[in-house]
C-alpha cells in the first residue's frame, strides 16, 4: 500500500483518504488531526467535547476531586481542519460506550465509505487516573483499563475489515512514558498514576501484534511515544508552571508527535518503523529523516 494521502481508483481519478483521530479535541489529537490535514487528510474528528467552554477534566488528588475547565472541543478542531482546506467531519464520541464508538463508526464510513488512518489517541478522562495505588476504586480500575485499552481494541477490530476490503490501511497508536516505566515522582507529585500507567502498558502491545499478523494485508501499524509532552489538560491539572519545562528542553509539544505521526503514514519508507515503539521527539533526528523532504 501506497503511504501517499492520495489513492486513484481504475480510471486514474484522485480518492480521497480519510483519517479517524480519537480524542481530537486538544492535545495531541488536536496536533495530529491538523498535521494529517496538511499532509491532505479528510479528517473525522472525535472527541467529547463538542462545543469551546464545555471541557472538563478531573483534578489528579483523591482529596480534592473536582472538575477542571480546558480548552479545546470538535467544534474547534474542525474549523481549523477545513481552514487548511480538507475536509472534517465532527463527532461526539464516548470512548466509554461502546454504543457511542459503534455509532461514530457507522455514520464516518456512511459519510465517507473509507478509513484510511486510525489515529488511536482518546484515553479515559474520569476520576482515579492520577491518584496513588490505595486511592483509586474499583470502578475506575474498570473504566480505565475500558476507555484506554478495551474500547481502543474494539474500534481497531472494527474498521480491520474495512482496511483490508479497501487495500489497506494504517493504524496509528499514541502511547505514553507511563507505559515503559515508572513515573519518576508520584503521583501528588505530578507523577502519573497506576492506573494510567497501567493500561497504557497493555496497549502498547496492541501495534506489534497488528503489524505480526496482518501487515501482509496491507495494514501498517505504528506506536508512538511523545514523551513528557505539555498539553493544555496538563497545564490545568498540575499548573501553568508546567509549560517552562519545554523552554527548558524537558518536555515537548504536542506538534512534535503530530508531525512525526504524518510523516508515518504518508511515506512508504516508514514501513521499516512499523510494529515497535518510536520515540517521536527524537524520530527525524535519530533516522536522519528531514520533514517536508
Amino acid at each position: 500500500m501506497s503511504g501517499t494521502p492520495y489513492l486513484t481508483d481504475e480510471w486514474g481519478i484522485e480518492m480521497r483518504k480519510v483519517a479517524m483521530v480519537t480524542g481530537a479535541t486538544r492535545g495531541i489529537g488536536k496536533a495530529c488531526a491538523l498535521s494529517l490535514a496538511k499532509a491532505g487528510y479528510d479528517i473525522a474528528v472525535t472527541g467529547r467535547t463538542l462545543r469551546e467552554g464545555d471541557g472538563k477534566v478531573p483534578s489528579a488528588s483523591a482529596k480534592d476531586p473536582r472538575e477542571l475547565a480546558v480548552p479545546g472541543s470538535i467544534e474547534t478542531t474542525v474549523t481549523a481542519v477545513r481552514a487548511l482546506g480538507r475536509e472534517a467531519l465532527g463527532l461526539q464520541l464516548d470512548i466509554l460506550s461502546r454504543a457511542s464508538i459503534d455509532q461514530v463508526l457507522d455514520q464516518v464510513l456512511q459519510q465517507w465509505g473509507r478509513v484510511d488512518v486510525l489515529v488511536n489517541n482518546a484515553i479515559y478522562q474520569g476520576p482515579g487516573l492520577m491518584y496513588r495505588f490505595t486511592e483509586f476504586t474499583q470502578e475506575q480500575l474498570d473504566a480505565c483499563l475500558l476507555g484506554i485499552l478495551v474500547n481502543q481494541v474494539h474500534i481497531t477490530r472494527r474498521l480491520l475489515p474495512v482496511m483490508v476490503q479497501q487495500g489497506g490501511g494504517t493504524v496509528v497508536c499514541i502511547g505514553s512514558v507511563a507505559g515503559v516505566g515508572p513515573p519518576p515522582v508520584p503521583p501528588a507529585k505530578g507523577g502519573w498514576g497506576f492506573l494510567y500507567g497501567a493500561s497504557k502498558s497493555g496497549f502498547h502491545r496492541m501495534a506489534e501484534y497488528l503489524h505480526l499478523e496482518h501487515k501482509d494485508d496491507g495494514i501498517r501499524s505504528f506506536l508512538v511515544e511523545p514523551q513528557m509532552t505539555v498539553t493544555d489538560t496538563m497545564a490545568r491539572v498540575f499548573g501553568e508552571g508546567v509549560r517552562s519545562l519545554v523552554a527548558a528542553g524537558r518536555a515537548f509539544t504536542p506538534e512534535i508527535t503530530g508531525e512525526v505521526v504524518a510523516w508515518l503514514v504518508s511515506h512508504p519508507e516508514a514501513d521499516a518503523y512499523a510494529g515497535r515503539l518510536l520515540s517521536t521527539p527524537t524520530f527525524f533526528k535519530d533516522n536522519g529523516i528531514t520533514p517536508g523532504a
